[in-house]
Formats: C-alpha cells, sequence, structure tokens
C-alpha cells in the first residue's frame, strides 16, 4: 500500500540520486537501505519506497514515520484489493479489464487502485443493483485496440525505441525492466505495441 497516494520512487531513482550505477546500488547500498526503509509493496516484486523516508535516509536523518490509519486516497495492489473485495487477485484484474474498476494507476510497472474506489466497489459490486455493472442489453464500451492501450509504459516504450536505433529489443526491454520495474518479457510486449501502433498517443 501506498498511504495517501504519497510520492514515492525505486531504486534506479535512488541510485541516480546517489550518483551510482543501478548494479552498484544494489550490490554495495541496498542492503543497508533495505533494512532501514521498508518497501510499500513488500508483498510485489515492486520495490517502492517513500520519497520522504528515502530523502531523510539519504540525509543520515531520523526515518519518518508513515501514516498507519486507513485513508481514502491510499493507493492498495491488487492482493490488498481482492482482501477487501472478497475475491482472488485475478478477479481484481478481471473487474479492471472489464470495467467494474478502473484500469487503476500504474507507479513504476506496479498496478494500484484507490482504497475509495476499492469500498465503492464493495458496496456495489458488479451484477448486485444500482451501479453493480453492465445490465443485461447495455453495450460493452469500446474495445481496447491492444492488450496495452491506456498503459502509461507505452509512452516509455516509444522514447526507448527512439533511443535504441538499432538494439535488440531483449536487451532494451531488460534495461527498462531494470529502471521501472516489471519483468523484461512484459516490456517486449509493450516494446512490440509501441512499435504498432507508433502514433496513437492515447494509448
Amino acid at each position: 500500500m501506498i498511504p495517501r497516494s504519497r510520492p514515492v520512487l525505486n531504486e534506479a531513482d535512488i541510485a541516480a540520486r546517489v550518483g551510482v550505477p543501478i548494479a552498484t546500488w544494489r550490490r554495495r547500498d541496498a542492503p543497508a537501505f533495505r533494512a532501514r526503509v521498508p518497501s510499500l509493496l513488500p508483498d510485489s516484486r515492486f520495490l517502492l519506497y517513500d520519497l520522504a523516508q528515502t530523502e531523510a535516509y539519504l540525509a543520515d536523518r531520523s526515518i519518518p514515520d508513515l501514516p498507519v490509519d486507513e485513508h481514502p486516497d491510499d493507493l492498495l495492489t491488487a492482493k490488498e484489493a481482492a482482501a477487501i473485495l472478497g475475491i482472488n487477485q485475478s478477479t481484481v484484474q478481471a473487474y479492471a479489464t472489464q470495467g467494474h474498476l478502473s484500469p487503476g494507476t500504474t507507479l513504476y510497472g506496479a498496478r494500484l487502485w484507490s482504497r475509495r474506489e476499492v469500498h465503492d466497489r464493495l458496496h456495489n459490486a458488479p451484477g448486485r443493483g444500482k451501479g453493480g455493472g453492465r445490465r443485461a442489453g447495455e453495450p460493452q464500451g469500446p474495445r481496447k485496440a491492444h492488450a496495452y492501450e491506456g498503459d502509461p509504459r507505452l509512452d516509455i516504450a516509444r522514447e526507448a525505441l527512439t533511443a535504441a536505433g538499432g538494439a535488440p529489443k531483449g536487451r532494451v526491454a531488460a534495461e527498462l525492466a531494470a529502471l521501472h520495474g516489471s519483468t523484461p518479457r512484459t516490456w517486449e510486449r509493450l516494446l512490440t505495441a509501441a512499435a504498432t501502433h507508433p502514433d496513437n498517443k492515447d494509448d
């Protein structure tokens, strides 16, 4: 969970602030840092950290506490949203695809939903009366042009393609995964979508 939608950064950002390559940061500095500044998404492969806590650590100041009370602006992972809704994580993803939840907010590859939206969904579950999803006979709405339409990572992929020249896609994908999280395979798919839809800025 990211409390109250607070600003975050990943380890590539931290390494850049320190002025060392990400590989050096992870080998030399990350263990001590992680011991004092916990990842905001401990059950996720995405290592995201609170900006204020990180800045305090880098300045050798006391690490400030994070808010512990629930807040409507908290950003929740699919696992956390699923626990509130009483469903499994794959159903949360399906809800987002089917329009029962928004696509969420993507930060460094991590897909998150506000606690406000999740609680609204809890009280207006699909198929359960008013607000409960598409009624029988209603159109489904426009279909996506491709699986990653609307994903903000597409812009990153397009920029990487432009900068990469003729570099192998696998190498570019691996670099993007190291910088922004997610897997190289996911970034290969994003690069393919970016190349297929280079001019569609609304993707």
